[in-house]
């Protein structure tokens, strides 16, 4: 590949990529751990780790090596056959999980996707009917189907009619959601934390009272883990601060560190739904990803390292919540483990912004939350420095 200006790149991004993203006036070339390497060879700290999805930072060793065997090995043969690689991860996600059987895909939309049509599939062979309740302000994806299911009206615009069959209630309210739940309902599917639509965390209980409420009522419930899963609140999966297994889950984001891949585990009783020919994916669960995904886990359930993360993650929300003192109409503070976000009044991106500008990388959750989500390796002195950046540059 030819060397190009970043002015370069920018001009040829724009003249053949499509138009679907407001992108950044930077080109990154490299990266290491939390940081990242534009092309002029500019240093940045990454607290945004590609939308939560490169947990253990850039081009982590293992990760790169597992990757490297298994690229010069064998990436691709479809699901026509048995793949050695996915089916240990299989094993150990469902040992370490609720579940019973895993389906691998290529995304958190996909894997979503795929959570929708088992809850109807499984809902049809009980007699009720396919509904299935999600949160106002929720994320859930950027498929058709996903896109009704998420609690957003920006998503929706300019694509009606959207796919009926979503209803939507407030999120965090069990009254709401035991009065929405009827013979109509499939399934409930919430997000542990609502990361996109603003880092809002639900009261302690929620998680627990939807499990028995849904269980009540006899419908099943779909936890959204695909950004909240995979460690980031300081659990392996954020269900397990409550101990409320749902009947599903979606994983997907830092599953392959970077690497594209998706994942729904469900228990037998809900998966046994699904028949061969029902539900496919030509890429999904290819050696190749299921050999990053492996090699993430072995880093993951290390000894220690999902403590040091909710150590970490507390830091880091004590940190913030001094930041935010200085910000100019900070209106709260709110997150868990490695997924913060900041309230502020007014709009958010002219701080992203000026945090680029500077060398740091953050993001956004709606139109006035900042959002905070570094690699789980990230230290109190990569914090520090975030903080720093913040303090002096950004806030000035």
């Amino acid at each position: 590949m030819e060397n190009k200006t970043t002015e370069q790149w920018m001009e040829l991004t724009q003249k053949v990529v499509a138009n679907t993203y407001a992108r950044y006036p930077v080109v990154f070339t490299r990266g290491k751990g939390v940081r990242l390497f534009d092309n002029d060879g500019r240093e940045y700290l990454d607290f945004f780790a590609g939308i939560a999805t490169v947990s253990l930072g850039h081009c982590h060793a293992g990760v790169t090596a597992a990757m490297k065997k298994q690229v010069a090995t064998l990436v691709h043969t479809s699901n026509l056959y048995h793949i050695p690689e996915q089916s240990e991860l299989a094993r150990r996600l469902v040992e370490m999980s609720f579940g019973d059987r895993a389906f691998f895909c290529n995304s958190g939309g996909e894997a979503n996707e795929a959570a929708i049509k088992l809850a109807r599939k499984w809902a049809k062979s009980q007699g009720r009917g396919h509904e299935i309740i999600t949160a106002h302000d929720s994320f859930h994806g950027r498929t058709l189907a996903t896109v009704a299911a998420t609690g957003q009206l920006k998503y929706q615009k300019g694509f009606e009619p959207m796919p009926e069959g979503f209803p939507k209630m407030p999120y965090g309210d069990l009254d709401a959601a035991r009065a929405a739940i009827s013979q109509r309902t499939a399934a409930v599917m919430v997000e542990p934390i609502q990361a996109e639509g603003g880092v809002h965390v639900p009261p302690a209980g929620y998680l627990k009272g939807l499990r028995k409420l849904c269980s009540e009522k006899g419908c099943l419930l779909i936890f959204d883990e695909v950004q909240t899963g995979m460690g980031r609140t300081g659990k392996m999966f954020a269900y397990e601060h409550e101990d409320a297994p749902p009947d599903i889950m979606t994983l997907a984001k830092a599953l392959g560190n970077g690497m594209p891949i998706g994942c729904m585990i469900a228990t037998e009783k809900v998966m046994s739904a699904f028949e061969p020919g029902n539900h496919a994916s030509t890429f999904g669960g290819n050696p190749l990803a299921c050999a990053a995904a492996n090699a993430v886990l072995d880093v993951m359930t290390s000894a220690g390292f999902l403590d040091g993360v909710a150590e970490r993650g507390e830091y880091l929300g004590r940190q913030l919540k001094k930041l935010a003192s200085e910000i100019p109409g900070a209106k709260e503070v709110r997150g868990r483990g490695m997924l913060w976000g900041i309230e502020i009044e007014g709009e958010a991106a002219p701080y992203v912004k000026k945090a680029l500008e500077n060398g740091l990388l953050i993001g956004v959750a709606g139109p006035n939350v900042l959002r905070f989500a570094p690699p789980l390796v990230a230290t109190r002195g990569d914090i520090r420095k975030m903080i720093e950046i913040m303090r002096r540059y950004v806030l000035e």
